[in-house]
């Protein structure tokens, strides 16, 4: 039980130091030129999150994450040889400025199509992106309409350029025509052309008055030649003449001025109709291919989530399996510890005692060596020499088993033979020779005592 409280301290004790790691060591920050894009198992079932300012724990295993750069990035886009609507080739030279979006919807799209991409790659989808709709703007105009009116020319530019970057993530921020030129020289033309009906008005206008004035002073000489009254007549019908003459010019101007813009509003009008149905057709195409996609991703999410799930029952069978047996072969440990320690012990402890009993024994053997040896050499006399050295301990074990008889009252009965000593003193001395003598233990020890301690007198 004190061992499962032990282990159950250590598991506390692993998910608080984890928790905190993960709380100090995987909030990551999203700086204000970058976006923070955590990907994996994030919420609402999307491939990413993104967060532009502020941060995210971003949770081992289950999730990683990655940064897109918010800075603006310049691309030179030297168009040659476009096509116009009059099927006049044209040149127009312009610089793009884009950056990565931080609307949400758009951010989706950048984290989906360009996390990981250097920044050349990314530069070069828009090149493609922006050449293709600069390519198709130019050829849905005019030159007329692309130099003249430069504001709505790049109006269309941008708003073109702009819809197909969100796809990628990216959105337009300036776009800048350095200058419009042509193989033909037309816009150089035009430019002419225009400048001569200004100058041809002109003479128009100077040529008027010169024949004005011609009629005037003429007017004068008739009077004073023909008379006042045919004079004026003259004078009158001349006018009247040349003022016919002029709103004549001008009302071929006018009309022909007219009919040049009539028939430049219906080609503008047929073209916008078909930019129309174009327009309509590819967003038709765009929704189509974006559901197809979305339908695709979502099908690949719900796998991947089955099989993240898939991994983290396998995680959790793993460990609780690991800390079976990691439990069961510390327990085994701790009992084979047990028992090599008793072992251990036990063996420690015999050793010991046999190494006194050998000790003993080889003193004892050292000591009758040098005993028979003092003895020169005769272990009988050896062996009566032990014999004496223990005859102390015998008589004194002698004397104590008689000390240990508790007689209370002796009680002699004399039979009144006569007898030498009387009854009391046989009954001492015949008690006393009941004790085995010293020979007597001698000669059951195999040992025969020297003449000085004494013989036993033979019956």
């Amino acid at each position: 039980m004190a061992e499962l409280f032990v282990i159950g301290i250590g598991l506390f004790l692993f998910v608080l130091l984890g928790t905190i790691y993960v709380a100090t060591q995987r909030y990551k920050l999203a700086p204000s030129d970058q976006i923070l894009v955590v990907y994996g198992n994030v919420k609402d079932k999307q491939s990413a999150e993104c967060i532009h300012g502020g941060g995210k724990i971003v949770w081992p295993l289950i999730q990683h994450y990655a940064y897109l750069s918010l800075r603006p990035m310049t691309l030179n886009i030297p168009l040659k040889h476009a096509l116009s609507k009059q099927n006049i080739r044209i040149n127009v030279p312009s610089s793009f400025t884009i950056g990565i979006s931080t609307e949400p919807s758009i951010m989706q799209n950048a984290a989906t199509r360009l996390l990981g991409l250097p920044q050349n790659d990314i530069e070069k989808l828009a090149e493609d992106i922006i050449f293709g709709q600069l390519r198709l703007t130019v050829a849905s105009l005019t030159i007329e309409q692309v130099n003249q009116d430069r504001d709505s020319f790049l109006r269309i530019v941008f708003t073109n350029v702009d819809t197909e970057l969100h796809k990628l993530g990216l959105y337009l921020i300036n776009v800048n025509v350095v200058d419009i030129t042509d193989e033909r020289q037309y816009i150089e033309s035009i430019g002419t052309k225009a400048a001569e009906t200004a100058v041809n008005e002109a003479l128009v206008e100077t040529a008027i008055a010169r024949s004005t004035g011609e009629l005037g002073r003429a007017k004068a000489d008739r009077e004073r030649e023909v008379g006042v009254a045919q004079n004026s007549a003259e004078s009158e019908k001349g006018q009247k003449e040349a003022e016919v003459n002029r709103r004549i010019f001008v009302m071929q101007q006018e009309a022909m001025g007219k009919q040049g813009e009539n028939v430049a509003a219906a080609e503008i009008a047929d073209f916008e109709a078909d930019l129309l149905v174009k327009q309509a057709d590819a967003r038709k195409r765009a929704e189509v291919a974006q559901r197809i996609a979305q339908k695709e991703i979502e099908s690949a999410q719900y796998e991947l989530e089955g099989e993240r799930l898939r991994a983290l029952e396998v995680v959790r069978e793993e460990v609780s399996k690991k800390t079976v047996e990691i439990a069961a072969e510390a327990e085994a440990e701790r009992q084979r510890r047990i028992a090599q320690g008793q072992a251990d012990a036990t063996l420690a402890r015999y050793q010991a005692e046999a190494e006194g009993t050998r000790a003993v024994l080889e003193a004892k053997a050292a000591g009758y060596s040098q005993l028979v040896a003092s003895a020169g050499g005769d272990a009988k006399a050896a062996a009566t020499l032990l014999m004496v050295e223990k005859m102390e301990e015998l008589v004194a074990r002698q004397t104590e088993a008689i000390s240990n008889l508790k007689i209370d009252k002796i009680t002699v009965w004399d039979s009144g033979s006569g007898s030498e000593g009387g009854s009391t003193s046989n009954f001492i001395s015949s008690l006393m020779q009941s004790l085995p003598p010293v020979h007597d233990v001698a000669k059951m020890a195999g040992v025969e005592l020297p003449e000085y301690l004494g013989k036993v007198k033979e019956d």
